[in-house]
């Protein structure tokens, strides 16, 4: 058996600026803070001998090795990566960035999402990703505007209630 796997789908390069600066602080912690502090144990771990059998020694390797992927990934990550910090020249318009207040037409339920990247959705907070078929179904809408998007569940219909911007 291989450990070969498909590369994943591209995603889109676009972030906000909290997004962005979240990012960069996640690897300056990861890079300044817990990757030393990984290192110092580790080194301790292994100065007790037997590495084969030495349990901290081998959670250690695996933890830093943990480190050392995302903090690869994120430098990656940041370098490709567009800041989208502007509302666009049509706020009336669902693009990148907003917040969009929706209806099911069927329940006559309401929720509410904000459209981000990739690399800071947040199903808690309503953060969905630019790449998710909901976002891509609701992009250049209107307020009033009704579409159909499937989602896990099936077929669903809603209509946007509301679209705004954050400063």
């Amino acid at each position: 058996m291989s450990r070969w796997r498909p590369p994943a789908a591209a995603s889109t390069a676009l972030i906000t600026r909290a997004g962005h600066d979240r990012l960069k602080a996640e690897l300056d912690e990861l890079w300044r803070v817990r990757r030393p502090e990984v290192v110092k144990a580790l080194s301790a771990a292994a100065a007790e001998g037997d590495r084969s059998e030495n349990a901290e020694y081998i959670y250690r390797k695996k933890q830093l090795g943990e480190i050392d992927r995302r903090v690869r990934y994120i430098s990656k990550r940041l370098e490709v990566l567009k800041v989208v910090d502007a509302a666009p020249s049509d706020p009336s318009a669902v693009f990148f960035g907003a917040v969009v207040e929706l209806e099911n037409i069927d329940s006559g339920d309401s929720v509410t999402y904000r459209i981000v990247g990739p690399d800071e959705t947040d199903a808690k907070l309503g953060w969905i990703s630019i790449d998710a078929p909901l976002a891509r179904v609701m992009l250049k809408k209107r307020v009033d505007d009704e579409f159909e998007a499937q989602l896990p569940g099936g077929k669903a219909s809603f209509v946007i209630v509301a679209v705004r911007y954050r400063d």
